[in-house]
Parts: structure tokens; C-alpha cells; sequence
């Protein structure tokens, strides 16, 4: 069942992640690396993507299958693709700050 689960999401993943790839290319968007993200949170210019997620009322249970930190018109916003519990792909973008 698991791997059959697995066969059905991955084109699903791999959809979402090209999303949000585009989305950085057509909106000129300027994203932060790994490091970046670290360092933005650690010095507190951005929440924690848990503080952003349980700030937005997402379920715990949700599977987060990709996030970015990018620029969006001068502030800093979390992109996210994420799987639902009840299996609904969602691509959100939220406040980082």
C-alpha cells in the first residue's frame, strides 16, 4: 500500500516543486538559501516555519513537501507545498515575518 501511496504522490511532488520553481523565475522573486533561512531565523528577521504554520492554523499532520524563503515586493514570505492529511496538494504562500 505504501509504495503504491509513494507511485501516486511522487508525480504530485514533483508537480509542486516545479511550481514553485516557476513561481520564483516569473515573479523575479529573489529566495534565500538553506544558510539564509538559518541565519534569518536565528537572528529573528523571519518566524520559524512551525510558528508560520501553527500562526496559519495548518494541521500538524500536513506533510511539507517543499519550502523557499523568498523576497515578495520587499518582504520576506514563506513559499510551501504541502500534502494535506486528506491527500489535497496545497502550494501557500505566507508572511515570514
Amino acid at each position: 500500500m505504501k509504495t503504491l501511496l509513494s507511485k501516486r504522490l511522487a508525480p504530485l511532488a514533483i508537480a509542486l516543486a516545479l511550481g514553485l520553481a516557476g513561481m520564483g523565475s516569473a515573479g523575479a522573486q529573489s529566495c534565500l538559501d538553506n544558510r539564509q533561512i538559518q541565519e534569518a531565523v536565528s537572528s529573528g528577521q523571519i518566524m520559524s516555519l512551525a510558528a508560520v504554520l501553527a500562526g496559519a492554523g495548518i494541521d500538524g499532520s500536513a506533510e511539507i513537501l517543499n519550502v523557499a524563503v523568498c523576497d515578495e515586493g520587499g518582504g520576506l514570505v514563506y513559499v510551501i507545498g504541502l500534502l494535506t492529511a486528506t491527500g489535497e496538494a496545497q502550494n501557500l504562500v505566507l508572511d515570514a515575518q
